[in-house]
């Protein structure tokens, strides 16, 4: 096909119905999957923990509360849930009432954000530094809010040559911005984005915005996310009728470090873990996959980033699937580290083929997620159900369709530095596809 001729292929495609392998091309090849990463993250995390899992965060306060006044600081005290005002979430307003029932309508002290239950805050191995600008390469925390993403908001200068005007939110001011952005003449074509540049405290936010044009809209990653969270319930509170006198704060910054047993006043459940999985799974959210790594850490083990690939692998050895068939680094398939075979991602996806949290997660073709746009008016709208993995020459595709016959398949494709477009690559994954929801054992007449 166009613009793949040269690429890397694996393929291979079991029938579930049958138990027997239908096709497979270089299907033991280790090939970067991208976001089919995400398949083996969720797996092993349901499997840790159980689909009914909820994540557990909990505000302390560590002064007395006299006459409505807490004479301390509010600390909010994570677990890495990353699905609070998100997707999968609840914004703050809650949190805001549930600080007043409790007698609290001052606070003297601070809110701090303690987030000493995981590792810090990082990008994960071999992120590309041009993604941690961007909500995709959001760092990921023991406190996480609205998935860590912000937007900065660009209007043009003056005049062509003058610099643009930034707007940004104010639960962000903690975030030093750098501003590179130039009016253009007028007509021109807007180019704008965010950048981390490796070494740079700031974030830049890039490009030119035409004079006279309507503002623009950055969608970025917030940097820190324990001094995002923290910023925005301190901003919440203030907005909800509570007088918060202190700054907000990552508790690493806070010396001496305060108390950590004060008296619980606030206790937040994230939804299961399967209702979580579904957004993660629809709109390949990789901040919510690193979260769900950290599931396989073993029990009383501090859930490092390696600490839960250890487990991981555990459970994939369990499930008969060889360490020599996939490489991982981390939870969501960002990482060019990354590497898994075709076979390795089909063992897994025989292994969940009736599980109902995993199969409905998977973007619809034609109809949702991913794949919302894929493949309408074919045999497999409404019927192919699969992870989408979508890198720079790198297009790929992992899941089930059920044939002309009613006969259940289970398939992957990975493709790899190809020649043309990434709608070269789409297209041949979708012809694979379509071909498959088009097959029929049957003998034609």
């Amino acid at each position: 096909m166009p613009g793949v001729s040269r690429a890397s292929w694996g393929i291979a495609v079991h029938s579930i119905d049958r138990r027997e392998r239908l096709f497979t091309l270089n299907a033991d090849t280790l090939l970067v999957p991208a976001s089919v990463a995400k398949l083996f993250t969720v797996a092993t995390a349901a499997d840790a923990v159980g689909w009914d899992y909820r994540f557990t965060t909990v505000v302390q306060a560590a002064g007395p509360i006299v006459d409505g006044v807490l004479r301390g600081d509010l600390i909010v005290v994570g677990s890495g849930d990353p699905s609070i005002g998100g997707r999968a979430g609840d914004d703050l307003m809650g949190w805001s009432e549930g600080i007043k029932a409790a007698g609290i309508h001052r606070i003297e002290g601070r809110v701090i954000g303690d987030d000493d239950s995981i590792e810090e805050p990082r990008p994960q191995n071999a992120w590309a530094w041009d993604d941690l600008g961007y909500p995709t390469g959001a760092l990921f925390g023991a406190l996480n809010l609205a998935e860590n993403r912000s937007t900065i908001t660009v209007a043009p200068g003056s005049a062509a040559g003058a610099p643009a005007m930034l707007t940004i939110d104010p639960r962000l001011s903690f975030r030093v911005i750098s501003n590179r952005v130039v009016t253009g003449p007028p007509g021109s074509s807007p180019l704008l984005w965010p950048e981390q540049r490796p070494g740079d405290p700031a974030l830049t936010i890039a490009g030119t915005i035409p004079s006279g044009a309507a503002s623009a809209v950055v969608p970025v990653a917030v940097g820190n996310p324990t001094l995002w969270f923290a910023n925005a319930l301190r901003s919440r509170l203030i907005r909800d009728g509570v007088d918060v006198l202190g700054a907000a704060a990552d508790i690493d910054d806070v010396v001496p470090a305060p108390a950590r047993d004060g008296m619980v006043i606030y206790t937040h459940r994230s939804r299961t873990l399967g209702e979580i999985a579904h957004p993660l799974l629809k709109d390949s959210i990789n901040l919510y996959a690193e979260a769900l790594l950290r599931l396989n850490a073993a029990p009383g083990v501090f859930p490092t980033n390696d600490a839960a690939l250890e487990g991981l692998r555990k459970r994939l050895d369990a499930w008969g699937i060889p360490s020599t068939s996939y490489q991982l680094v981390d939870g969501s398939g960002l990482s060019r580290r990354d590497t898994v075979s075709a076979e390795a991602a089909l063992m897994l996806l025989e292994r969940h083929a009736d599980t109902s949290p995993f199969v409905a997660g998977l973007p619809i073709a034609g109809v949702d997620g991913s794949l919302a746009t894929r493949m309408k008016g074919t045999p497999a709208e409404n019927n192919v159900r699969a992870k989408t993995g979508t890198m720079s020459n790198i297009r790929t595709l992992a899941g089930y369709v059920t044939t002309r016959d009613g006969e259940r398949l289970a398939f992957v494709v990975l493709i790899n530095n190809f020649e043309g477009t990434g709608a070269n690559a789409n297209a041949a994954l979708d012809a694979i596809a379509i071909s498959l929801a088009s097959f029929s054992r049957a003998r034609r007449s």
